[in-house]
């Protein structure tokens, strides 16, 4: 039988065509035949959940009894002592208390208020020359949008020579009688403050000089500032531009360092209180100062007074509202709390040691010299 060769067998073709493809099911149900399991798992899985900021990153709101009352009058009286306990211990606890009775013109203040309503009706375009900046700590606020300007606004004054050109550039008619006034108040202002600032200091207990080297640096040519706020529509009734205005807030809250900050917010509704531990507010008297602490005076007083930034808050419709805050920073803050910090002053186990055997080789130097002569 003859041999067959390999080349004469018919070789099969491979089949190189890919199986069909598995069928789709509908909809999000399973493949598999009744799993209702599966799908209702993926049914709520590929829901994106709703976003809820806890309340450490923005606390809840808490209202408190009103700060007390504090007489400016009284505090030169002999019978002072509980007065001053008031503010010592609001200072402490909240950070803030109301001040009456001060002896500032309330024409002075409402003509100052109804000035500073010029300033806001300057157009768009003109404000840009006089925009707040790193290198230019004055001016109007930068604004982002129409809704922003509607919302609130702010300008930023100062005794500053340069900001009452720019000003007069583009506010001719207003802005120096404006200054006048502002100039008037802010030396009734510091006033005020500057005995606030010595109450506080002979009463503060614990004393620590922890972070004085940072308070110098950021004091370093800082000039009292009025920060002018306008606030343009009913801001309880939107706790979504509430709660973008106090983000704003808290993020220049270090803009500028200072020892307190005195609000004037006549007609406010509300008045809150912001810090890194927790949001409360209250209802504000008439024609009350509020008087919050600063970062300065926290860092001087080892903790003890706490830094808080203060908000007014209108509740009017119709009309702007206008309120200012003046923050005082004393040149001598660190200096005027240093007595004190020395008054429990100890010498230390290695210096009296020294002390000691300088002592010790005096007495026997007196000894060897009596014996020589």
């Amino acid at each position: 039988m003859a041999a067959v060769s390999p080349q004469s067998v018919p070789e099969k073709p491979f089949d190189f065509r890919a199986p069909p493809p598995s069928p789709i099911a509908s909809g999000r149900r399973s493949s598999v035949t009744n799993d209702d399991v599966l799908t209702e798992y993926l049914e709520h899985s590929l829901r994106v959940p709703d976003l809820i900021l806890p309340d450490k990153v923005f606390p809840r709101q808490k209202f408190i009894e009103n700060p007390p009352r504090i007489d400016f009058q009284a505090l030169d009286s002999k019978e002072s002592y509980d007065t001053v306990s008031k503010i010592v211990d609001s200072i402490t606890t909240i950070g803030c208390f109301q001040l009456v009775n001060y002896g500032i013109p309330s024409e002075l203040i409402k003509s100052a208020l109804a000035a500073a309503t010029g300033i806001f009706q300057v157009s768009p375009e003109k404000r840009a020359a006089v925009t707040r900046s790193p290198e230019k700590p004055y001016g109007f606020e930068e604004v982002h949008g129409e809704e922003e300007i509607e919302m609130s606004e702010e300008f930023v004054w100062c005794r500053d020579e340069n900001l009452m050109l720019e000003m007069e550039g583009i506010w001719p008619l207003g802005y120096s009688k404006f200054s006048e006034k502002m100039k008037t108040l802010l030396e009734d202002i510091e006033k005020l403050a500057e005995k606030v600032l010595g109450i506080l200091r002979e009463n503060c207990m614990r004393k620590s000089m922890q972070g004085d080297e940072l308070v110098e640096e950021l004091q370093e040519n800082f000039v009292s500032v009025c920060l002018i706020h306008k606030d343009s529509h009913n801001i309880l009734a939107d706790f979504s531009s509430l709660r973008y205005d106090v983000i704003r807030m808290l993020i220049r809250g270090g803009d500028y360092s200072h020892a307190l900050c005195l609000h004037i917010c006549d007609g406010a509704s509300e008045f809150h209180v912001y810090s890194k531990k927790g949001w409360v507010s209250f209802c504000p008297d008439k024609d009350a100062i509020l008087i919050t602490a600063g970062d300065q005076i926290q860092a001087v007083s080892g903790g003890q007074y706490k830094h808080v930034i203060g908000r007014p808050i209108y509740n009017k419709q119709k009309e702007d509202c206008i309120s200012m805050a003046f923050l005082y920073a004393p040149p001598t803050i660190i200096t005027s709390f240093t007595p004190n910090l020395e008054k429990g002053k100890t010498i230390s186990l290695s210096q009296q040691f020294i002390v000691a055997l300088l002592l010790t080789l005096v007495y026997h130097f007196l000894v060897y010299v009596y014996k020589k002569f």
